[in-house]
């Protein structure tokens, strides 16, 4: 009761027919608009503000709290440990309901500094910028990382390679031609501090690296840090964000997924992603592993009913070559396995869930390992997955002559520090068929190329180029750590917002462009490409949330409806009053 009972009018008068009911005076009515002006204050102030909100902010947006220095709205464990644990649902995304988001800026760590720029990345980064030791503590024996003065220093190991990366990589070379150009993209399924991945750079291999959220919660980071690919991912009950037959080889080291576990679930998505003719290489648990011999027996009996060829097994390490037909399905198998509908779209892949069939993807041939041309041969060339488009082979030649002028235009006349060392990690939030990573492409930097969930699925296209790339709806968080990424490029953000349908909008500027904040490292650009309208209203939006901005015309061939806006992230300490 409380304050609504202190606020309850008084009876007056004499009570009319029918009981119950009584006269109000003067007074009672000025309790009642007093009662309902406290309501409507609570509501305000403790309903988060959305929907208008370039109407509902008039001061600069605030910073969150010190312990919010990492946050990852869609990896919480405050909200996961409510959820099932069956298939690891519980550490899949899962991201606030709209308007549950903290509308403010995430705040750098103590000691926060500009990062080391690559490739001296690679073996060290600076201490404060992740204070977090466990994972030195835990692994610095297997040379994952330890800790020198104020960095942390990579010397390339893992649970598996602990003599390092370099080693280890030199010994698959024996079965896996990782130095014949003839792989380019690779999936390293818990990866660590992702020392795979950074040192196949060198032969010309972009891995994409992934692991969830756990208790070594900072190994995405860390690989983000290094300026090496990576992506928080859990293997739960989805199908990966990633389109189907879009990796060269996958790579599991000791990364513990029960492959064969709920039917072979794992196993069938692993072989949904590679590309026909590709490896799988798996290290560790449960090849030749101790106490584990029923599940190695397992495993080995799926990839021999989904027609692998056992290239080797060397110690712990097992490696399959994956056959280059579509399907060798149906054949006689004890798994049952079986083709999935032709109404299955195997690139579908955005809160998909897995199935328990092969899908069967046409032109395998045509892109399998072998078929498709060799890096970077591959990076110009319209794969035979773009001529399933109408106009597809046009449209991919327009594209990548497109973005080849506006990189160039963005260098000579916005003064885009594209090329030089502190611009490693790109990000292409609508990236269509990768024509601006395929531009910037000899330079040091490696592009997450993500194509919108609501838009056509191209990004088969990318991954055919020798790109990498996500899957994403941009009405919710992105699945990285805060201060990932060095440059964040958005063309027409209005269509990441929008339905293209009715044109209404999905969610807001001011959340999108929120969480560009978030990932974006201090110091780094943000280049938003729009109508006038909508470049106008990014501009107020960046000013909100700190940045400092420019507005120019787009390239002549782009004509006046385009407006370009280079925006900054302005480098700020806690604590930060309003300004």
């Amino acid at each position: 009761m409380g304050l609504l009972s202190s606020l309850r009018p008084h009876r007056r008068g004499t009570a009319l027919s029918g009981g119950g009911q009584w006269q109000w005076s003067f007074l009672d009515a000025v309790w009642a608009v007093f009662l309902v002006a406290v309501v409507v204050f609570l509501a305000l102030v403790f309903t988060p503000r959305r929907g208008n909100t370039l109407a509902a902010l008039s001061g600069a947006v605030q910073p969150c709290a010190a312990s919010e220095v990492d946050l990852l709205p869609c990896e919480d464990p405050r909200r996961s440990s409510r959820l099932s644990r069956e298939m690891n649902y519980y550490r899949e995304r899962h991201c606030p309901a709209r308007g549950e988001a903290p509308a403010c800026l995430v705040p750098p760590p103590q000691g926060y500094r500009v990062p080391v720029p690559w490739p001296e990345s690679l073996h060290k980064i600076w201490h404060d910028n992740m204070p977090y030791g466990k994972i030195a503590e835990r692994k610095g024996h297997q040379g994952w990382m330890k800790q020198e003065g104020s960095y942390f220093i990579f010397p390339g190991g893992g649970t598996m390679f602990p003599d390092g990366a370099e080693q280890y990589i030199e010994k698959l070379t024996q079965y896996v031609p990782l130095k014949s150009g003839l792989l380019r993209t690779g999936l390293d399924m818990g990866c660590g501090v992702a020392s795979f991945g950074g040192f196949l750079l060198r032969e010309n291999i972009m891995t994409l690296s992934f692991a969830p959220r756990d208790s070594h919660k900072s190994q995405i980071q860390f690989a983000l840090e290094r300026g090496i690919p990576a992506f928080l991912l859990m293997l739960g009950t989805r199908r990966l964000p990633f389109p189907a037959q879009s990796f060269d080889f996958v790579h599991c080291s000791r990364c513990l997924i029960p492959f064969t576990a709920y039917n072979g679930s794992y196993l069938i998505e692993v072989d949904r992603l590679l590309r026909p003719g590709g490896y799988l290489i798996i290290s560790g648990p449960p090849v030749q592993w101790k106490k584990q011999e029923k599940e190695w027996g397992e495993l080995q009996a799926m990839t021999q009913s989904l027609c692998y060829k056992l290239i080797t097994v060397d110690g712990n390490t097992a490696i399959w070559k994956k056959h280059n037909k579509a399907s060798c399905l149906p054949n006689q198998n004890e798994f049952g396995l079986d083709l999935c509908s032709t109404d299955d779209d195997p690139d579908e892949a955005w809160y998909f869930k897995l199935k328990k069939c092969i899908t069967k993807v046409s032109l395998a041939e045509e892109i399998a390992v072998g078929s498709i041309d060799k890096w970077p041969d591959r990076l110009s060339k319209p794969s035979a997955r773009a001529s399933l488009m109408d106009d597809g082979a046009s449209l991919f030649e327009a594209d990548t002559q497109k973005w080849v002028k506006r990189v160039a235009y963005y260098k000579t006349s916005l003064g885009v520090k594209l090329g030089i060392a502190r611009i490693r990690n790109v990000m292409d939030m609508n990236a269509f068929f990768g024509g601006l990573a395929a531009a910037v492409a000899s330079y040091p930097v490696w592009v997450m190329n993500v194509v919108p969930a609501q838009k056509p699925l191209t990004l088969g296209v990318i991954y055919d180029r020798g790109l990498i790339g996500v899957y994403h709806d941009w009405c919710e968080p992105f699945s990285t750590y805060p201060r990932t990424y060095d440059l964040i490029h958005a063309d027409g953000i209005n269509s990441l917002i929008s339905d293209a349908t009715s044109g209404k909008n999905r969610c807001d500027l001011f959340d999108v462009m929120l969480e560009m904040d978030r990932i974006l490292r201090p110091e780094g650009t943000a280049i938003i490409r729009d109508s006038p309208d909508m470049i106008d209203k990014a501009v107020q939006v960046a000013q909100l949330i700190r940045w400092t901005t420019q507005v120019h015309d787009s390239e002549p061939e782009s004509g006046s409806t385009t407006k370009i806006l280079v925006a900054t992230k302005t480098f700020w300490k806690l604590p930060l009053t309003s300004g």
